[in-house]
């Protein structure tokens, strides 16, 4: 399994810490790795600021406020587009507001880095078509894979 994550920081207001993108790669591997996904995948994930994630919330969810993490899944049902240069499967995209996110880290304390991992994990898992906006059952199944896959990264809530 090959994984190419695109990273484009588009925005200024935060300093990202040193080794953030090289963190973004690892949580959207270790996630593909826990999901058994064999097939080689691409994925695209945009760095922003409140005010474009707000922009981005209203126009594809209809809700005027901010969020941390938004996801733009490209499959259905895990039938996805391949590449035609490389083959591999595309997986969607994934917006992370890096204000709300260093917000969130100050609110549970721990790091950015520890957040912006769990953004990219939760945000995956949305990609490879789990939902947890209808609650229950869907909803704690995805918890536990997030946990897991950050326990796997070194980032369990209970070592940091």
């Amino acid at each position: 399994m090959s994984v190419k994550v695109n990273i484009t920081d588009n925005q200024k207001k935060v300093k990202l810490p040193t080794g953030t993108r090289l963190l973004i790669r690892k949580s959207c591997i270790a996630t593909l790795k826990m999901e058994e996904f064999e097939d080689s995948a691409e994925v695209n994930v945009l760095l922003v600021n409140d005010e474009t994630i707000q922009s981005m919330n209203k126009q594809f969810r209809q809700i005027d406020a901010s969020t941390d993490v938004l996801s733009f899944p490209l499959g259905v049902d895990g039938n996805y587009d391949t590449n035609p240069e490389t083959g591999a499967k595309m997986l969607g995209d994934i917006v992370i507001s890096v204000e709300h996110a260093l917000a969130q880290a100050n609110l549970y304390g721990h790091g950015l880095e520890r957040e912006i991992s769990f953004l990219t994990v939760h945000s995956m898992l949305h990609l490879l078509g789990y939902d947890h906006e209808k609650g229950g059952l869907e909803k704690t199944i995805m918890r536990e894979k997030e946990e897991r896959v950050l326990d796997a990264l070194g980032l369990a809530i209970n070592k940091l």
